[in-house]
């Protein structure tokens, strides 16, 4: 019986367009493998170049570049430590493709092509990769002669049957997943399913590679893990954290079982996923754009306090600093409680109030404005003069300024252009005010994994359980503008994560009115999500690549009513007329 066959899971978090890093970073972990007494090491997707490349990878230099990093890496295996199995682009006969590759003895050994490109969601691979066809197993000689058959399959490979089968049906032995898959809620449990359903369809085991980090608004989960051909889970990497993990394998038979059950971690629960994936998606974009840290609008609301824990649990105190920005409707329990949060994280919190700045544009505008009453302009000059503040900070002091208003604003249109949607980032961009209200008391419970926070509770109850309030007039509260917040998620789950129709989620039991204003928000605020900085994306369907709407848009989803049905058969009945087609939808 020939010796168990070892191979590690490298989860490692590359950055896109770091060829020289992104070498180094396979290179510490290749020999980290070696020294576990790995045979055999495997990358995740495009690891080379880093995932997505999006349209930087339709640059020759960079397709040039990644393939002499690839050669380089390949030439370092003939010192008889473990092969690699990695991700890489790969250009043949001037076709461009997403790749996996497989260097031992000094050499590229094999390499395949990705055969399903995903073009949905957050997925452009159509627009710059060609389809391979369906890949043949790639023979790996192990250091005692013999050779195994690998299943080598590029994440949505896995997501599709005729892939899998392909490769058992030729004769592969082990499957083996290279994935850029990035977080989202439920995924995880998603992509096990997907793996048991390939391992029963197969009968063989499935180890899956994923990416670990942040890249712009996206965040990779990791949580790699290896199945046996009976589908336990043998062994599963951390969530949220670069991972190593070795898995043995022997030969009985004609098939492979583990020779050992391997380490497997505890995935995270979801409000836990949520918060550590906020941690890593601001981490990784401040650290890899090279900003000496954030600074954000502290308010004493809950929004801004979870925003300024994430931030000081991703980066650390002396990281994170703070502006409380008073106007003559700030209450003395807004700043209390905002210095109570600066407080208890540890960050610097300086004051600057606004009312000279408010007093000097009505000033400059009054010629303009005479004989005009107040309105939401007066609010908004507020918003934007914190913006200025911001910014000047920014400039001045390098910090990159962290915006901090959550999904349900942003889908109806409640944040001020040029004031609190001013600044480079955003934790809770695809984070609904409920999931916010959850977040801030799951914190106050816990102290998550990598945190960088402090132990005790960071959020004041009295932040959680008062109001919510923009104080831009006097006695204002978030619910004279919006439907209670319970109600007013409800329906945008409906209307952006579902794509249901109003129709639809009257006909669910949601009140018809309230259907009918939220949904006109949501699309009346489109033009203000365009120009809104990025964020980590958390749901199904985040606002950005997730859901691209057009700001010019005739289209109203105000009907109530679903359309007529047309008839079965041509000449029953006449179908309806345009106008009244439009009819059901104004």
């Amino acid at each position: 019986m020939s010796e168990p066959l070892s191979i590690a899971l490298a989860q490692v978090n590359p950055t896109v367009g770091d060829l020289e890093g992104n070498l180094e970073l396979l290179r510490r972990t290749r020999a980290e493998a070696a020294a576990s007494g790995a045979e055999l090491v495997v990358f995740p997707e495009l690891v080379t170049v880093g995932y997505p490349p999006e349209d930087l990878v339709l640059k020759p230099a960079l397709t040039d570049h990644a393939r002499y990093q690839l050669l380089r890496l390949a030439a370092e295996t003939a010192d008889g430590g473990p092969a690699v199995v990695l991700g890489t682009p790969w250009r043949e006969r001037g076709r461009l493709h997403n790749a996996v590759a497989l260097l031992a003895g000094g050499r590229i050994e094999a390499w395949r092509a990705k055969h399903a490109l995903p073009n949905y969601g957050v997925f452009d691979e159509k627009r710059v990769f060609e389809a391979g066809p369906v890949p043949g197993p790639v023979p790996f000689r192990r250091r005692d002669g013999s050779l195994v058959r690998l299943g080598l399959m590029i994440c949505e490979d896995m997501w599709v049957e005729d892939v899998a089968e392909g490769l058992a049906e030729s004769g592969a032995e082990l499957l083996v997943v290279i994935n850029g898959s990035p977080f989202e809620r439920d995924k995880p449990d998603q992509r096990l399913q997907l793996a048991v359903a390939r391992v029963t369809e197969t009968g063989l085991p499935l180890l899956y590679v994923n990416q670990v980090g942040g890249q712009d608004e996206l965040v990779f989960d990791g949580a790699s893990f290896a199945l046996d051909a009976r589908r336990n889970l043998v062994a599963q990497a951390r969530a949220f954290a670069p991972d190593l993990l070795l898995t043995r394998w022997r030969l009985e038979g004609e098939g492979w079982l583990p020779a050992e059950k391997g380490r497997i971690e505890r995935p995270p629960e979801r409000l836990e996923a949520i918060w550590r994936a906020m941690m890593l998606g601001l981490h990784d974009y401040v650290a890899k754009n090279r900003f000496p840290g954030v600074v954000l609008g502290l308010s004493g609301g809950i929004d801004s306090a979870v925003s300024a824990v994430v931030a000081v649990d991703a980066l650390g105190a002396e990281r994170v600093r703070a502006l409380m920005m008073p106007s003559r409707y700030t209450s003395n329990e807004s700043l209390e409680d905002a210095a109570e949060v600066a407080r208890r994280l540890a960050i610097r919190l300086d004051t600057i109030p606004i009312e000279p700045a408010v007093e000097a544009f009505s000033t400059m505008l009054a010629p303009l404005f005479a004989g005009l009453p107040p309105d939401t302009t007066e609010e908004n000059i507020q918003s934007r003069i914190r913006g200025v503040l911001l910014m000047a900070v920014s400039n001045k002091l390098g910090p990159m300024v962290l915006t901090t208003g959550n999904k349900s604003e942003m889908s109806v249109g409640y944040a001020t252009l040029y004031g609190d949607m001013c600044g480079g980032y955003s934790v809770l961009k695809d984070v609904y005010k409920t999931t916010v209200f959850e977040l801030a008391r799951w914190r106050n419970r816990t102290r998550p994994s990598g945190a960088l926070g402090p132990e005790a509770a960071p959020i004041p109850e009295r932040v959680i359980d008062k109001p919510p309030s923009a104080e831009l007039r006097a006695n204002q509260k978030d619910e004279d503008s919006l439907p209670p917040y319970a109600l007013l998620d409800r329906i945008l789950e409906g209307l952006v994560e579902e794509d249901l129709s109003p129709a639809e989620l009257v006909a669910r039991g949601l009140p018809a009115e309230e259907v009918r204003r939220v949904s006109n928000l949501l699309d009346l605020a489109e033009y203000k999500r365009r120009q809104a900085p990025p964020g980590v994306k958390i749901t199904r369907k985040a606002f950005g690549r997730d859901r691209r709407y057009p700001i010019t848009n005739a289209f109203r989803r105000l009907g109530l009513t679903p359309l007529p049905e047309l008839p079965s058969e041509p000449g029953e009945a006449a179908a309806p007329t345009h106008s009244q087609g439009l009819a059901t939808l104004e």
